[in-house]
């Protein structure tokens, strides 16, 4: 079994330090280059370490690529007013009901906020670490491993294809195709796009579309492509309700709350790696 590398600063308040690469050359200097005068503050106070746990000064030199560790100040963040309600709970995995509006893990301007970083505190788990991740706006069943040593074991089940899940989603209209169908396409996902595309080529995103009646439909995912749900209801001619990305992109407000993708990891199913034994979990929420 592979090691699992950790960092050499603890959790502090749910939330592990940032790992800064350097492009080489006095670390001070980079540092208050980049980051201003709050960094080199950290740096005076013994606050920036090297990978190996040393603390950085004002005389150490490092070579590019090299990264030291620091935490970040924390913005301010708009409160999500929703509780995270735990399904599951053992010396393993921790198994929630994710709301809708939190962010898997912190991101951008979603840190604090983030599932990882409250349950973390609530919970008092700082290793608790997510075995896969959820769409912000996507709400249902999420799952953590409580262990660092358990994590890759439990992160290798989604990576390979091993857990089956499946989603219900709420849309508006009529579909172009008759339903059920497996939608396949090539979806790409580019750095500070906010919309994944469809593109010509080899597909690599897969989703089983079901209609189950009312608006109310099953899809169950066969790749985990990002935006790979949405994407495929849209191509259908069935965007999801409440989506502010497809078939276009709506500016909403950080505290509008008011209008929930209408998307839900219902189930998720898989063979513990650990136990040999089956799991199941079901989100306890519906859609409006």
């Amino acid at each position: 079994m592979s090691r699992v590398r950790s960092a050499p600063l603890p959790v502090r308040d749910g939330l592990g330090p940032a790992r800064v690469r350097l492009r080489g050359g006095p670390v001070a200097d980079e540092l208050g280059a980049r980051f201003g005068a709050p960094a080199r503050a950290k740096v005076a106070a013994g606050e920036v370490v090297c990978a190996d746990g040393t603390v950085v000064d004002a005389t150490t030199v490092l070579p590019a690529g090299a990264c030291v560790y620091l935490y970040r100040e924390l913005p301010q963040e708009v409160p999500v007013p929703f509780d995270i309600p735990v399904l599951h709970r053992d010396d393993a995995l921790v198994v929630v009901d994710k709301p809708h509006f939190v962010a898997t893990m912190p991101r951008g301007r979603h840190v604090a906020q983030s599932a990882l970083v409250r349950l973390r505190r609530e919970l008092d788990l700082p290793e608790l670490s997510p075995a896969h991740r959820l769409d912000r706006l996507t709400a249902g069943v999420l799952m953590f491993t409580v262990r660092r040593a358990l994590r890759g074991r439990y992160q290798t089940l989604f990576s390979r294809g091993a857990a089956r899940k499946t989603y219900l989603a709420r849309a508006t209209g009529v579909p172009t195709v008759v339903l059920p169908t497996l939608v396949q396409s090539r979806i790409i996902k580019r750095r500070g796009c906010l919309q994944a595309v469809e593109e010509p080529g080899e597909p690599n995103a897969a989703t089983l579309i079901e209609d189950l009646g009312d608006g109310l439909y099953r899809l169950t995912p066969r790749t985990g492509r990002t935006h790979q749900l949405r994407v495929h209801m849209a191509s259908l001619g069935v965007p999801i309700d409440g989506d502010p990305l497809y078939p276009n992109v709506v500016d909403v407000a950080p505290d509008d709350f008011s209008t929930p993708l209408q998307l839900l990891a219902h189930t998720l199913e898989f063979v513990d790696p650990v136990t040999g034994l089956p799991r199941r979990f079901v989100s306890r929420r519906s859609l409006g």
